[in-house]
């Protein structure tokens, strides 16, 4: 039977190699997520937007990065389909950036959660106690 206590036997710290099998496992999560909304930016443009390959890709590419369109759109279908898509690649571009930063924030965390009870546990066992004498 472990001697911690429960909250502290959760706390494990991946090695460097799992950290980045887990790193690049996230990254490919959130490309894969851009790439399929930028297929999606591509054929609402094209299809949507009457707008050539080349040009689709650039605006859903600008649109995605959050630079703003390329190309003028005409048709109420078209802009409405383009603001749509600008508030998705809002969304998007957040939470792409979360899924990269999650590992990274973590190892963080639980790095500095260890360091803080292994300080707090060296200091408790290496201070002497003041108040002995007073008794």
């Amino acid at each position: 039977m472990p001697n911690k206590p429960l909250h502290l036997q959760s706390i494990h710290l991946r090695s460097h190699t799992e950290f980045i099998w887990h790193q690049l496992r996230y990254t490919a999560i959130g490309l894969g997520f851009m790439a399929i909304s930028l297929g999606v930016g591509i054929l609402g443009y094209h299809f949507l937007g009457q707008i050539n390959w080349i040009n689709s890709l650039l605006n859903a590419s600008m649109i995605l990065s959050g630079m703003g369109p390329v190309s003028s759109l005409h048709g109420s279908v078209a802009k409405l389909f383009a603001s749509a898509y600008a508030l998705y690649s809002g969304i998007v571009y957040l939470a792409v950036s979360a899924v990269l930063l999650y590992p990274i924030v973590t190892r963080l965390l639980k790095t500095l959660h260890l360091q803080a009870l292994n300080t707090a546990s060296d200091n408790l066992h290496s201070k002497p106690n003041v108040y002995e004498d007073d008794e």
